[in-house]
């Protein structure tokens, strides 16, 4: 600790032998430091504001029905990247700027001036856009602030417009492109369609569908076929037991097997009919009632007619067996039983034939139905983008209508103008800089000279300096007359010191008092 405040006292006595040469360039850094504040040129600001109204009536009416962008946002982001090089080239003419610009280095380094000098403050709450800058000449400070202005509105706009127009084209460049894959999967389902139209029905049921089909035909038409065997087995079985019945010694037979076509279908077809009607409704049902009530009355009919055709043929017993109603009448319907059968043998042929086709064709199916699976999936999912496409064209059109006829609202709050008054460089400020300045540069001085130049002022610095034995110090008895010299020159070095001070502190009262006037 005594070692270090031992160096710290012989520096400062150092100091204290240069002291004049610190005064002096105390002096000249601060006449210098003057002269450069005054000589920095005025700057004028001019500033303008503007309200962006992002609020619109068509807004939220339209929710839902347009894409609605951010517009906070944009105006946010535009906000923040106004000071481009492109913008400010555009305002650099705008702003004549460029008249005394006789090279691409001045242009470049004008634009890096304007880049580092405009200014954009904002309020996000209020959505209010301060545009300000600086420059020696007001008016031109007020023309390039207008210009800055008109970019920032114009700016906007255009962006705005060629969204849209990007948006539009590229839109209308998807959707032709989906209408292309839409008729090329349109032909290709159309070629796969007409490839397998056999195995199409007009019902647009699959294969096993009618597979199922052709079998329950087939099995249909073969219970057709049995009935209509047995129908004919009993005709015949009828044909040859009618010529003893129309005997006369057998006339008073029982009548239970006889056959009278006409009234036998009518029966037959009331009895299926009231099956049918057995299967929905009760025995005491009107329908059921009255149904067999007309089987009772046809079946007395039957036993009336067989009776009476007994009686003729036993008055007439010369007739002929043949001549007979009711045999002739059992020969047609044993040869339309005939018929039917031939027609049921064919249509079974047919359907069995069918059916060992589908049955056969049954391994290419699955294969079928993938490619006519996939195929159909192409086409919806090109069908979906395609109907989205258009419905966003349609909603981006409808947005930008709506932006042209309710958009964004540039509101111009205060008009660009310069101030009366310079805002630059605060000379009040700076001058007591300077002086602070001045008076640092003074003390650094006098530390740098005492350090290049050292003065030992005891016998143990200077033999810890040199490392040599010190054989003695001699002390120097100041007089009366050196000692007067010393107080004159300590009073010196003080009007030295308080008359810079005193300079610094008149000059700036004074620049006060007229910065205040002028005010």
């Amino acid at each position: 600790m005594d070692e270090l405040l031992r160096q710290a006292t012989a520096i400062l006595r150092g100091m204290w032998q240069r002291r004049w040469l610190g005064i002096i360039v105390a002096w000249v850094v601060g006449a210098a430091s003057v002269a450069a504040v005054l000589a920095i040129p005025d700057k004028y600001e001019a500033s303008a504001r503007i309200f962006v109204d992002t609020q619109s009536i068509l807004r939220p009416l339209m929710a839902g029905l347009v894409t609605q962008p951010n517009i906070d946002q944009q105006v946010m982001m535009l906000s923040r990247t106004l000071i481009t090089r492109p913008n400010v080239e555009k305002l650099i003419r705008m702003a004549d700027l460029d008249l005394k610009i006789e090279s691409k280095s001045e242009r470049d380094a004008l634009a890096e001036t304007l880049m580092s000098s405009l200014k954009i403050n904002n309020t996000s709450r209020d959505n209010i856009y301060t545009l300000s800058y600086r420059d020696v000449q007001p008016e031109q400070a007020k023309r390039v602030v207008q210009s800055l202005v008109s970019i920032f509105v114009e700016s906007n706009l255009g962006d705005s417009r060629k969204d849209s127009e990007s948006a539009r084209k590229f839109l209308d460049k998807e959707i032709a492109g989906y209408e292309k894959k839409l008729e090329e999967a349109e032909a290709r389902l159309k070629e796969f369609k007409l490839r397998n139209l056999a195995n199409e029905t007009a019902e647009g049921k699959d294969h096993f569908s009618r597979m199922s089909t052709a079998g329950a035909l087939l099995e249909q038409s073969r219970l057709e076929l049995r009935e209509a065997e047995h129908s004919r087995d009993a005709l015949k079985r009828q044909l040859l037991g009618e010529e003893p019945v129309l005997l006369p010694e057998a006339a008073q037979e029982p009548i239970v097997g006889v056959s009278i076509p006409e009234i036998d279908s009518r029966i037959d077809a009331l009895q299926r009919n009231m099956d049918a009607m057995l299967q929905r409704f009760t025995e005491k049902h009107p329908d059921v009632v009255s149904t067999r009530r007309l089987i009772k009355e046809l079946e007395v009919q039957k036993q009336e007619e067989i009776i009476a055709r007994r009686k003729s043929a036993l008055a007439n017993p010369t007739a002929s067996v043949n001549s007979s109603p009711v045999y002739q009448q059992l020969k047609v319907s044993l040869s339309e039983t005939e018929a039917r059968i031939a027609a049921l043998l064919t249509r079974v042929a047919e359907y069995q034939a069918r059916y060992d086709r589908l049955k056969s064709a049954i391994a290419l199916v699955p294969q079928l139905e993938a490619e006519f699976t996939q195929l159909n999936r192409d086409y919806e999912i090109n069908k979906k983008n395609y109907e989205q496409l258009v419905q966003r064209r349609e909603s981006a059109s409808l947005g930008s209508e709506m932006d042209n006829a309710g958009g964004v609202d540039f509101r111009l709050i205060d008009p660009p103008r310069a101030s009366p008054n310079p805002v630059a460089p605060n000379r009040t400020l700076f001058l007591p800089l300077t002086m602070l300045l001045a008076l640092a540069a003074g003390v650094a001085v006098t530390f740098a000279a005492s350090q290049l130049r050292p003065v030992f002022f005891d016998a143990r610095a200077l033999r810890e300096a040199c490392g040599l034995p010190l054989l003695g110090t001699v002390s120097l008895l100041a007089d009366e007359a050196r000692k007067s010299r010393e107080r004159k020159d300590l009073l010196r070095f003080a009007a030295a010191c308080i008359s810079l001070v005193g300079v610094y502190g008149a000059g700036i009262l004074v620049f006060f008092l007229l910065s205040a006037r002028t005010v």
